[in-house]
């Protein structure tokens, strides 16, 4: 059986970065443990390293010491080749691979850049480093600025070149005009059809566009001011040489502005241009000539709020110019926009469950965090939901609707007023697109007397009247639990800037618990190092009876069951089985049988401790004839003091990720945040909503 993939390229420029960064992402959704190996690459200067590894190890986390990513460096590959040692390199490239596929389940091998001329040499090392490693390829190709015949030709070439020697997983042709994607598909299938994948990605230009980052280092300049936006995309360029009128008609979007250093009016008109309105942003501008800006000048610049990066260069302005158009965009590890770009790219054009499939031959027990977020975000992308945000304006929400607009697991909408959310995306920078979400300020929805209507019939019985039903619906999470009360939206995630209470009351008045329900409670999935458990209730119920217990406990184990966790259900205590006496642990002693009774199907024990839980040594001293003990996947605490301080310990102490709090019982899924979360957390709640509303 493998355990590994080689990821080949024929020439350069081909977006492998792209094929990567989507393969590294979902074998860590499929695999426990994954290695990353370059056997060669290019040659760095002293200290600085390689820019594939740095960004993928970096940025995955990986735990790989970076002397064993590599082999050898290109020119010491070519002094051993030259020497006659060829045979020497095959034998170190084994050598360190092995160590690697030893340590991890399953090792991502990327081959070499071509960067250089000697591309045959550089074709025949990879197909022979693969076939020694017992590999399988996936051939990338591009196709920018290529007749569809030439592609064809090209790939067909390198498929019977690498197949001759080693086993050809899948075709992946690059940075294809979107109107071609399906012809050029066809194409390539009529001329192989031996049963190799083929996939066609679209060019996207966000990542051919360099960022202002490499640019600066491709013409050795020096940042002035904006270094915070150092990484602004630069999607156009133009110089600045006429005066300022004409020339502010000649921005575009994301554009870089080159002009002479001593040209105040274009660099003053440039920034000016940069906040208003009425023109389009800019990248950052380059000061050519080696020219500053005279004091006042910087001075005025100085006192401003933002600036977008300002970069001074030595060459003259006709050099830059050139220089700029001829610079290929790279993926490096500071550019997250980029990567996650690349990631949701490989996630919509490939299909990665047949891939999975094909690349994964072996079974591993260990379900790790990185495992469970891969599954959850394709569960979420089997079946699209809608999910509503009331806290439009909160930066924290904004950067997660980012992150799930680019996956496109979710369609979205936000609460508030559009012109101030635009502020909002403005003044932190946030490279979120309004036209891919829905955004609604309720006072202004044309749904909003029919909301208020709806309010009033559902709680004129509790002396409710039309004035008061208007001002509920002003507000936002009343505002947003309607909409998924009349179908309008799927799920709503709230609570980043609201409290608990505000956020459950709607739903507990309207939405209200599913049929046998009695009570509301949550859970949250703590990702362990090697597994994933449920703990509940550690947000909602304070003091939970024995009868609300029970049915906290089967509804976790529903919970688990339905995210791909086998429920193994452990009833908190400070004893476990009989020995303990006490009213705590006779009411978990209680909830425990009425679970039993309720649910005999259902694999509980109680009152047990967390020790015993979780840890298969103590388990079988204290239980040893228990099902649960030691290996219980859903924790239920005996009180919200006891869940609370726990998750929230094991979370810090530990490392672990905390996605929740889930809440469970409600007819529609409506989730609560911590006002303190990440917009990590949202993007993890969001995912979850979405799981859940696939369920109504």
């Amino acid at each position: 059986m493998s355990k590994g993939i080689y990821v080949a390229t024929i020439e350069p420029n081909s977006g492998k970065s792209v094929v990567v960064l989507g393969l590294m992402r979902m074998l860590l959704g499929k695999t426990a443990k994954v290695g990353y190996f370059r056997p060669i690459i290019e040659d760095t200067k002293e200290g600085e390293p390689d820019n594939h590894i740095n960004t993928v190890v970096s940025y995955f986390e990986l735990d790989i010491n970076y002397k064993k990513t590599f082999a050898y460096t290109r020119s010491q590959v070519l002094d051993l080749y030259n020497r006659g040692k060829s045979g020497d390199v095959i034998d170190e490239i084994i050598k360190k691979y092995k160590h690697l596929e030893e340590r991890f389940d399953f090792v991502l091998v990327e081959g070499t850049d071509f960067s250089h001329e000697n591309s045959s040499l550089e074709l025949d090392i990879n197909i022979l480093i693969s076939k020694n490693l017992g590999l399988p390829v996936i051939i990338v190709s591009q196709g920018d600025k290529k007749e569809l015949s030439e592609i064809v030709e090209n790939v067909q070439l390198a498929h019977d070149t690498f197949k001759e020697e080693v086993d050809v997983l899948s075709i992946m042709t690059n940075k294809i005009d979107p109107k071609d994607v399906g012809t050029l598909k066809g194409l390539i299938k009529s001329r192989i059809n031996e049963g190799t994948d083929i996939t066609v990605i679209p060019k996207i230009g966000s990542l051919a566009s360099p960022t202002v980052k490499e640019i600066v280092r491709k013409l050795k300049g020096t940042v002035l001011f904006g270094q915070e936006m150092i990484n602004n995309q630069s999607e156009n360029y133009s110089v600045g040489a006429m005066q300022l009128r004409n020339y502010l008609t000649h921005l575009k979007e994301n554009a870089l502005v080159i002009t002479p250093g001593d040209r105040a009016d274009i660099i003053l008109g440039a920034l000016q241009a940069n906040i208003s309105a009425n023109y389009p942003k800019i990248s950052g501008i380059i000061l050519t000539g080696g020219l500053i800006p005279e004091k006042p000048i910087l001075r005025l610049i100085e006192g401003l709020s933002s600036v977008v990066p300002i970069i001074s260069v030595k060459d003259g302005t006709f050099f830059v110019t050139n220089a700029i158009g001829k610079i290929k965009s790279r993926i490096y590890a500071e550019n997250i926009e980029k990567i996650e770009t690349s990631i949701a790219t490989f996630e919509k054009h490939v299909d990665t469950n047949k891939l999975a499939e094909d690349l994964i031959t072996f079974k591993s027990d260990i379900f790790t965090p990185r495992m469970f977020q891969y599954n959850l975000l394709q569960r979420a992308l089997k079946d699209k939901k809608h999910i509503v945000l009331p806290e439009g304006y909160d930066e924290r929400v904004l950067r997660a609707a980012v992150r799930l607009i680019d996956a496109h697991v979710v369609d979205l909408t936000l609460i508030g007023e559009r012109e101030k959310i635009q502020e909002r995306i403005d003044k932190h920078d946030i490279p979120l697109d309004l036209n891919t979400v829905n955004t609604v300020f309720p006072i202004e929805s044309p749904d909003f007397e029919d909301y208020v209507q709806t309010f009033y019939e559902l709680r004129k019985h509790k002396n409710v009247n039309m004035d008061m039903a208007r001002d509920a619906m002003s507000d936002v999470s009343y505002f947003a639990t309607m909409m998924i009360y009349k179908g309008h939206a799927d799920g709503m995630v709230s609570g980043a800037l609201h409290t608990t209470a505000h956020t459950l009351r709607p739903a507990l008045q309207f939405i209200k618990t599913k049929p046998g329900v009695n009570i509301v409670s949550s859970v949250f999935f703590m990702c362990l190092e090697d597994r994933v458990s449920i703990f509940g209730d550690c947000a909602i119920n304070p003091n939970p009876n024995a009868e609300q217990l029970a049915e906290i406990a089967i509804s976790s184990a529903e919970t688990a069951r339905n995210f791909g966790v086998e429920p193994k259900v452990a009833m908190l205590s400070y004893s476990s089985g009989a020995s303990g006496k006490g009213e705590d642990v006779d009411r978990v002693r209680k909830a425990t049988e009425i679970a039993k009774a309720a649910a005999p199907d259902l694999k509980i024990e109680g009152p047990i401790q967390y020790d015993a839980a979780v840890d298969m040594r103590i388990g079988k001293s204290k239980l040893p004839d228990s099902e649960v003990a030691g290996q219980a996947s859903v924790l239920i605490f005996p009180d919200l003091n006891t869940g609370n301080n726990t998750y929230k310990a094991v979370q810090r102490e530990t490392g672990a990720l905390a996605i929740g709090p889930m809440l469970q019982g409600l007819n529609k899924p409506v989730n609560d945040l911590s006002r303190g979360c990440t917009a990590d957390d949202i993007y993890s709640t969001v995912i979850i909503t979405a799981i859940q509303a696939q369920d109504f």
